[in-house]
């Protein structure tokens, strides 16, 4: 076998090689990045959850609300980075009000025991 067909051969093997491992961290890329996303949208239901929760508790007048919402912003932006301003406090305030609903719903609509949110 001369030198140069030997090196071809190499190179292949190193092609389909590279190419399967490739394959491997896509396929695992992809999957931390769904992972993540279903963590983060956990974690923003649960701080809405808690806003709302402390709203009820404390039957606070709006202006207050908006003094809390906007003492939290502040502190969560300092501490974890930008992503937590008052509007996306709000947001997630909503996205709990609106899927607690929707699963309060299907729960009754099938019999099923709903979840206990997350801790």
């Amino acid at each position: 076998m001369n030198q140069h067909f030997k090196g071809k051969l190499e190179l292949e093997k190193v092609n389909t090689l590279f190419a399967e491992i490739r394959v491997v961290l896509e396929r695992t890329r992809s999957s931390a990045y769904r992972a993540v996303n279903l963590a983060m949208v956990q974690a923003y239901w649960q701080i809405g959850y808690l806003i709302v929760e402390h709203e009820q508790e404390g039957k606070e007048r709006a202006e207050y609300g908006k003094a809390i919402l906007k003492e939290l912003s502040r502190r969560l932006v300092r501490e974890f980075g930008k992503g937590y301003s008052v509007q996306a406090l709000r947001n997630m305030r909503q996205f709990y009000l609106v899927f607690s609903k929707c699963s309060a719903m299907r729960s009754e609509s099938s019999g099923a025991i709903e979840p206990v949110a997350i801790q």
